[in-house]
């Protein structure tokens, strides 16, 4: 097995964590960093829609909190017909902590998978540059 599909597969375990009574849409993520510890996220739903929580971010705020802000590698999965697209808040936090050279492995509920880096996840990216 390849570190891909291992990394596949610690994201499908992690969306049976996913809270998600209002949806019932989970979503699980694995976020590598360029040394190889690995953190994983669910979304994580709230009665107050606005304060729900994506994988994506959740797996980047646990490797942040941990210390960690050198990533090479995200797997996203959901539970879409097409490998699932991640929300432009998630992109926005991807952009400020990965470099848009790094992959992203986005995976529908059938498996199958679309591979793309950042920067083609999110082409003209608002970064600290601009400020």
């Amino acid at each position: 097995m390849s570190n891909k599909e291992k990394w596949i597969e610690m994201a499908q375990d992690a969306c049976k964590n996913a809270h998600v009574p209002y949806s019932n849409f989970p979503v699980g993520a694995c976020l590598v960093t360029e040394d190889d510890q690995v953190f994983t996220g669910v979304n994580i739903e709230n009665a107050s829609f606005g304060l729900t929580n994506c994988a994506e971010r959740t797996a980047i705020f646990k490797a942040v909190s941990e210390g960690y802000k050198n990533f090479k590698h995200i797997v996203i999965v959901g539970d879409t017909d097409q490998p699932i697209s991640p929300c432009g808040a998630c992109r926005q936090v991807m952009i400020e902590f990965c470099k848009p050279a790094m992959p992203v492995t986005l995976v529908a509920k059938d498996g199958s998978t679309l591979d793309m880096t950042l920067g083609e996840l999110l082409p003209y990216s608002f970064t600290e540059d601009q400020l």
